[in-house]
């Protein structure tokens, strides 16, 4: 039994949700089927509770400087509400866990951020902001909001007019902008952000009146299986799988996301970063399609046609949307260039793949 549930557990239990244990978290992995919710966010509007998602407030004179010296990209130079996302790496360069970063409105007169981490790390990411801000004699409050502060993500071509239906439209927002917004009679801080590659906005609010908004939306219950298989079919990271700092050590350069990189801020581990981008990487992250029918899964081996073992699937499912195996994996950059015949091994049997750009589908908005 996962140690945490979210503010909605009862309410997706009623649903009759099937749950799984995802970072510590008892979460609901689907509803009504994965296919039929990924469906859902691709054709029109998805629901999703992602309060399993860690969330750290950091407020102060010294916040900026903070969260520049932290994360990869510049933090520092966001607005009153902007986002962006990057990485949050050690000394190596090493990816401890990627995140989005909001601007919030000043508190008391002193910038405010949120920073909101994988599910599982918000412990460790406080501590280290904490640790950090001691070490380097800076001032900042760093509040752990997770668990008092909820998280939905509503996802789809249609979402922007569900939230518009019981709040204000925020259509006016552009990717990567959030406001403070009324929905449902909520205040909430509203983010054109996402992980489905579809548009959307994510919500975040008190978890004593997440249950109003959610009711409120209507839009198809979704769990974090469709969200799996969506943000694999965008090509994007999940981390403790696509990368982890013990099992899979990846930097922003192999990982495919050094476009989330800034050498603006003298950020820990920016010497290993900078060598890195000077003289390349030895292995990168790639997109895989299989042209043989066959589920590629986390762990199997990739091949070359001849047999030479290059690497290991991190993510890989059949695309509900392309009705095609894909996968993500590391090889080494001689092997990384789109159009690169390689084999995924299902099951002690190679099937044909191929390196082709990521994301799988063209990201819309």
């Amino acid at each position: 039994m996962a140690e945490r549930t979210p503010p909605l557990h009862d309410e997706h239990r009623a649903a009759g949700a099937e749950f799984t244990e995802f970072g510590g978290w008892e979460m609901p992995v689907s509803f009504e089927g994965i296919t039929e919710e990924h469906a859902a966010v691709r054709e029109s509007v998805g629901r999703f509770d992602v309060s399993h998602m860690g969330q750290v407030v950091v407020a102060g004179p010294d916040a900026g400087e903070l969260m520049d010296r932290l994360t990869t990209n510049d933090a520092a130079a966001l607005e009153v509400g902007d986002a962006q996302y990057t990485a949050i790496p050690d000394e190596r360069g090493v990816m401890l866990d990627d995140a989005v970063v909001y601007r919030l409105p000043d508190r008391r007169g002193q910038p405010a951020y949120r920073l909101v981490v994988n599910a599982g790390n918000d412990e460790a990411m406080a501590e280290r902001w904490q640790s950090h801000r001691d070490t380097w004699g800076l001032a900042a409050e760093v509040d752990d909001r997770t668990g008092e502060d909820a998280m939905l993500a509503i996802q789809g071509p249609e979402a922007l007019d569900a939230v518009a239906e019981v709040g204000e439209d925020v259509s006016g927002l552009g990717r990567f902008e959030a406001r403070w917004a009324d929905v449902a009679g909520v205040e909430c801080w509203v983010a054109r952000t996402g992980y489905t590659g579809e548009d959307g906005v994510e919500v975040l609010c008190p978890a004593a009146t997440v249950s109003t908004v959610w009711e409120a939306v209507d839009a198809t219950r979704c769990g974090l299986g469709a969200r799996d298989t969506l943000r694999l079919e965008a090509g994007l990271l999940l981390s403790g799988q696509d990368f982890d700092p013990e099992e899979n050590p990846r930097t922003p350069y192999e990982a495919g996301i050094d476009f989330a990189v800034d050498f603006g801020s003298d950020f820990v581990g920016l010497d290993a970063l900078a060598e890195q981008a000077e003289e390349g990487v030895a292995e990168r992250l790639v997109g895989l399609r299989l042209t043989e029918r066959a589920v590629p899964r986390h762990g199997y081996a990739i091949e070359t046609p001849d047999g030479e073992a290059v690497g290991e699937v991190t993510s890989g499912t059949m695309s509900p949307t392309l009705e095609e195996p894909i996968a993500l994996g590391y090889v080494p950059i001689d092997y990384a260039d789109p159009g690169t015949d390689l084999s995924v091994v299902v099951r002690g049997d190679p099937k044909g793949a191929t390196v082709v750009e990521l994301p799988f589908l063209e990201e819309r908005r």
